[in-house]
């Protein structure tokens, strides 16, 4: 992330540190789920989406591809408001000819 980035976090203590860097903004769940903008759901239904992926559509995910799975996870999440049709012709469109062997995939 690029510094100055606007950042929701709960009032962890371990987030305290990103005030230095970025625009940090907290919300208190102990008093309230939200404050004004500031709230974490956005990045908790993606956690929920990611977990339901995993255990669900792949049932198994090699710890070693598992930034594959979260990149194929927040392709989707991202893409959201498109329809399946939609978000396959923007995969589509992405890939065209493009080339990616076995090889450099497993490397």
């Amino acid at each position: 992330m690029e510094p100055g980035t606007t950042l929701y976090t709960d009032m962890l203590p371990a987030y305290i540190a990103l005030a230095d860097e970025y625009d940090h903004a907290t919300v208190d769940h102990v008093a309230s789920y939200v404050n004004g903008r500031v709230h974490t759901n956005g990045i908790e239904n993606f956690w929920a989406l990611l977990k339901c992926g995993l255990k669900g559509t792949y049932v198994y995910a090699n710890p070693e591809h598992l930034f594959r799975y979260v990149d194929e996870r927040v392709f989707t999440f991202n893409e959201r408001d498109d329809n399946d049709l939609g978000r396959f012709a923007t995969v589509v469109a992405a890939v065209s000819g493009r080339r990616l062997t076995w090889a450099q995939l497993t490397a």
